[in-house]
């Protein structure tokens, strides 16, 4: 009996669907897998290249399977697999448990189990399962369900990652389903107000999520200037201080970090930023714990956030969502620190790489519009 799949920290990769939407074949998504490990990307843990709707065919074969675009794969999908896995990554494709997948392609419903079979004999590590074209009768919970089953019985380990949207109290049933991964928002688009929004939005969620079911935030953005020929998701861009407060709140909420951007062509700050070692460890932390909030007396539109980490240290996150110049800061007392123990917290900056020194009692720094700073703290004895 083979033992179930369960991961322990959140997916990291690649997905084509925020920058080339339908616009791909083989012989990009192979470029891609090249860039992914010529780059630097897998070394940093970037591990599934993941390929989104619009790669099959419109219509089933005449025995009811799956059948990829032979336009965009000539020789079939399973040479494009192969040459991922040859790289040493893993290779993720979508599915929808509709009738229909978003884009009009044939969807899984009554056919989870046949298609199950047929992602495993392809060599699928991963399913990104949305929730398009159901029947109007039909809830999601049910689907998500037939499809977890389907994956654990197929002689594959498959994860199965939800795009559920957060709808219908996802959070109360998504994990018993099964799923590894599930989506908690809408569509992310490239601009800070969506950022923002769906950040907002999963911070009153912070208990939700975790090892073996990890709250997916979608995709990231960073790095897209407002490019790419997806029409929903290129919304102008972001500026790359926005861009980092994004990639920083995804790495400290354990969200699955599962680059937008091309990264073929992506320019140096963006290359650094996503493979910034020091916030992806936070993301990718054994103990995988959730943060916690505290208040900004000193600006309302600041977000505080601080998560325990393996070994003792602490992250703490200073994220200033206004539109204007703030502070923000954080008293070590809210953390457990009181001034009676007689220690105080090294501060390490995951954003610049350096050493800030021991600081007392409290801490606090100003803050660009919608910027942020992260570090790395260890408890010391002064």
């Amino acid at each position: 009996m083979r033992e179930p799949i369960f991961p322990q920290l959140p997916p990291m990769g690649w997905n084509s669907w925020n920058t080339f939407y339908d616009q791909y074949d083989a012989k990009l998504i192979m470029s891609v897998a090249d860039a992914l490990t010529e780059k630097g990307y897998a070394e940093k843990g970037y591990r599934y290249l993941i390929l989104d709707d619009c790669w099959a065919a419109k219509e089933r074969d005449g025995k009811g399977k799956l059948v990829p675009d032979p336009a965009k794969f000539p020789d079939g999908i399973r040479p494009v697999i192969d040459y991922v896995h040859a790289k040493g990554l893993k290779f993720g494709l979508y599915g929808c448990c509709g009738v229909r997948t978003c884009a009009g392609y044939p969807g899984s419903f009554e056919h989870e189990y046949e298609d199950a079979a047929c992602f495993a004999e392809w060599g699928v590590d991963y399913l990104k399962y949305d929730n398009c074209h159901r029947p109007n009768s039909q809830g999601s919970e049910m689907l998500y369900r037939r499809m977890s089953m389907a994956l654990r019985n197929c002689g594959r380990d498959i994860i199965l990652a939800a795009c559920q949207w957060g709808t219908e109290d996802v959070e109360t049933w998504i994990r018993s389903s099964g799923a590894h991964t599930y989506r908690s928002t809408v569509d992310i688009q490239d601009s800070w107000a969506s950022v923002k929004s769906i950040a907002e939005q999963r911070l009153q969620h912070l208990s939700c999520g975790g090892p073996g079911c990890f709250d997916d935030m979608d995709m990231l953005v960073a790095g897209m200037y407002g490019g790419g020929s997806n029409p929903e998701t290129s919304q102008g861009g972001c500026t790359a201080e926005e861009y980092r407060t994004h990639f920083a709140l995804w790495a400290m909420l354990n969200a699955p970090l599962i680059i937008g951007c091309d990264i073929r062509s992506a320019d140096e700050e963006t290359r650094q930023l996503l493979q910034n070692a020091d916030l992806i460890a936070l993301n990718q932390d054994p103990e995988c714990r959730t943060c916690y909030r505290l208040k900004c007396e000193c600006n309302p539109g600041a977000v505080v956030l601080v998560k325990p980490l393996a070994g003792g240290d602490y992250a703490v996150g200073l994220f200033n969502f206004s539109d204007s110049e703030g502070c923000a800061g954080v008293t070590f007392w809210d953390m457990g620190l009181t001034a009676a123990s007689g220690m105080g917290l090294r501060f390490y900056d995951c954003m610049d790489h350096r050493d800030l020194g021991v600081q007392k009692e409290a801490f606090r720094i100003l803050l660009p519009p919608h910027g942020c700073r992260v570090y790395r703290c260890r408890p010391v004895k002064q």
